[in-house]
């Protein structure tokens, strides 16, 4: 008896043939036919390749006090008459790179966006499941709560966790935890989104007979709402997402120009700004100038890309 010969998956194949459909989508379709899109993507890309890359392109480390000298201080920029090289774009009153603290600066803020959106949103997402799959007292208490949070600006709810925490931890606080604080504080803003419209999404599907399959053959309710209602409803979450990430990096810059963010000693583009801010009036524009620019050109390639994203993935358009 001769053994069954199974024939061999070729991996290289499967990859390519799974890449060759994702050309052949309507969601790259429609991306290269928006040249806006095309480069708000490719702003964006460069902005958090400057950010990884930070370490290798910045002149020096702003973070680390030993590399900064007074006497560099209030620089102007390179091109102007009092530029000095290596400073592209000129120094702070601390003796600070200018363009090395953007890059620098740029991690902290993509860093505290990328963690906050992905702790609202798995916060939203797993209320967002539970009231909508069970229903009831659950979704009552639930949604309540998020049309009470609905009253309040995301900024005071951010201010408000921001102040607890630093009122229960005071000089415990350094850079990292209060890195940590502003990523809670910002995902407590913004998950009411992300439950909202899980919530609608999940009482419409699980009214559908593959719900109804899943429930009949014994799955228990967790991976029903993960494995199988939960894909389901990715697309307005990946645009919810992707505006919010914008809308927490403006959320993280506000609380730190207002004092309530990251540190001097490790500033993030809000706190740039800030910085800057005191001395403009003085005459160094440069100091607030570049930051602002940085911060504006970021949220906009962001904003843009949300924009594309919305209209890709609505049915009603295509």
């Amino acid at each position: 008896m001769s053994d069954a010969v199974v024939p061999h998956r070729d991996n290289s194949k499967a990859g390519a043939g799974w890449f060759r459909r994702a050309l052949d989508s309507d969601i790259f379709y429609s991306f290269r036919r928006s040249k806006l899109t095309m480069v708000a993507a490719a702003i964006t890309l460069l902005f958090f390749l400057l950010a990884i890359f930070a370490s290798w392109l910045a002149v020096q480390n702003p973070f680390d006090p030993a590399q900064l000298q007074l006497m560099n201080s209030r620089i102007s920029p390179l091109w102007t008459a009092d530029g000095q090289s290596p400073f592209l774009l000129g120094t702070d009153e601390q003796g600070r790179d200018v363009f090395s603290a953007i890059l620098y600066g740029l991690r902290i803020s993509l860093a505290v966006g990328l963690a906050g959106v992905v702790f609202a949103g798995a916060l939203g997402i797993g209320l967002g499941l539970i009231a909508g799959y069970f229903g009831g007292a659950v979704d009552g208490v639930i949604m309540r709560i998020a049309d009470v949070q609905l009253t309040f600006p995301a900024i005071l709810i951010a201010l408000l966790v921001n102040g607890i925490a630093k009122s229960l931890l005071g000089n415990k606080l350094d850079e990292t935890s209060t890195l940590g604080v502003l990523v809670i504080a910002i995902g407590l803003s913004f998950w009411v989104q992300y439950a909202r419209t899980v919530r609608g999404s999940v009482m419409v599907e699980k009214n559908k007979d593959y719900v109804a399959a899943a429930q009949l053959i014994g799955l228990p309710a967790p991976k029903i709402m993960l494995r199988h209602v939960l894909p389901n409803t990715m697309g307005p979450i990946l645009v919810i997402a992707t505006i919010n990430l914008a809308l927490a990096i403006i959320t993280e810059a506000t609380l730190s120009f207002l004092g309530a963010g990251m540190p001097d000693t490790m500033p993030s583009l809000g706190t740039l700004i800030r910085i800057g801010n005191n001395y403009l009036f003085a005459g160094e524009w440069w100091i607030v100038a570049f930051p602002g620019i940085a911060l504006a050109g970021l949220i906009l390639s962001i904003n843009l890309l949300g924009d594309w994203l919305r209209d890709a993935l609505n049915p009603k358009l295509r």
